[in-house]
């Protein structure tokens, strides 16, 4: 009897392996420096925008060390936006300012509209990882 519900098992490429690998190396707090610091900035972001992203920085590491790794990685304009997000950040953590809260938000979505950018470095540093 033909069973229906059998799972077909899917052969990762070498390329989604590595991709794979790297963020086990992450995870395990192995990946290289400033490869490191860019996964985690995508992946507060992705979970909760650079607010979150200051926040849990701040909370479990160095914010600063964090920040200028990102600097050494980041293009310029993806770097000029990181500091305008953490300015609004600071003036947040101090008071209610709603032109604050709109150029992390702003911020924010530039991030969203650029993060193409982000993908193809981690794509390149995946691509050199050992399997």
């Amino acid at each position: 009897m033909f069973n229906f519900f059998k799972k077909k098992k899917v052969k990762l490429t070498e390329e989604q392996c590595k991709w794979n690998k790297m963020w086990d190396l992450w995870a395990e707090e192995k990946a290289e420096s400033p490869y490191a610091q860019l996964m985690t900035y995508q992946s507060e972001i992705n979970n909760g925008g650079h607010d979150q992203y200051f926040t849990n920085v701040e909370n479990t590491g160095d914010l600063a060390k964090e920040m200028a790794a990102l600097s050494e990685i980041l293009s310029a304009k993806m770097d000029e936006n990181l500091k305008n997000a953490y300015k609004a950040y600071l003036i947040l953590e101090e008071k209610d300012d709603e032109d604050a809260e709109e150029t992390l938000e702003e911020c924010d979505d530039f991030f969203y509209d650029n993060e193409e950018e982000i993908n193809r470095k981690l794509e390149e540093y995946a691509s050199k990882i050992e399997l």
